[in-house]
């Protein structure tokens, strides 16, 4: 890659894999696809605590509740600084959702037994949550823990103390970790600490999320992009290269 200019400049090579000892990754959105209709139910709950929270119809409400999360990075960021909301009570109303459409992954389940070294959740959602949609996939064996919005004090990403407070917390060398996630911006801080990041996005558009929010960016921070998490992991780039 190159910059415009007088001169050109070239990119760093995208960091390989053979050096990670430590496989991070997010939960909604990439650990499952969009089909599974985890997402959709979990902002539509968020929407309906805000309704009935402020008494809106739903449209007012919707906008609002993406007001929050554009200015705070999560709608409970807001909703705690601003309105002095229990978080624990927020949570277990967003999250209480039906799993049905959540279907086994034995491909992911046993990439990710395969890969050498730790495996961690992190994610902006609780740890409920999380060990929920895990045990459903399948794959909630194959990981040592699971780093939530709680355990970083309720600062979600893609601020950066909430990486650090992860990496502290798990004694994690960002330099020999790789992150999986499914919003770039939150892997500019995690690649600015040193881990390989990779971008998971959909194999067919989301209806339910922000066009923005699906994009296969190119980007220094990105380091790899891929639409099949379970493929990519068993065919991993890069593997001696760190």
């Amino acid at each position: 890659m190159t910059r415009s200019g007088s001169s050109r400049i070239s990119s760093p090579a995208p960091r390989g894999f053979g050096h990670v000892e430590t496989w991070v990754f997010d939960l909604d959105n990439t650990l499952y696809p969009h089909e599974a209709r985890v997402w959709p139910q979990v902002d539509e709950r968020i929407t309906l605590y805000i309704m009935e929270m402020f008494g809106l119809d739903g449209m007012s409400a919707r906008s609002l509740q993406k007001y929050f999360y554009h200015r705070y990075g999560t709608t409970l960021r807001a909703l705690m600084d601003e309105y002095d909301v229990d978080p624990a009570d927020f949570l277990d109303f967003a999250h209480d959702i039906d799993h049905s459409a959540i279907q086994l992954n034995p491909l992911l389940g046993h990439a990710i037994a395969h890969l050498p070294g730790r495996k961690l959740i992190l994610t902006n959602g609780s740890r409920k949550h999380a060990e929920n949609v895990a045990m459903k996939l399948g794959i909630y064996e194959h990981f040592e823990d699971v780093f939530d919005i709680a355990a970083a004090d309720f600062v979600p990403k893609p601020e950066r103390r909430a990486y650090l407070s992860f990496l502290d917390r798990h004694k994690v060398d960002p330099a020999r970790s790789a992150l999986f996630e499914d919003i770039a911006k939150n892997l500019v801080v995690p690649h600015d600490l040193g881990m390989t990041t990779c971008l998971v996005v959909p194999t067919t558009p989301d209806p339910f999320r922000e066009a923005g929010e699906q994009e296969a960016v190119h980007a220094p921070h990105v380091d790899h992009v891929t639409s099949d998490l379970a493929r990519f992991l068993e065919h991993l780039p890069d593997r001696g290269r760190p």
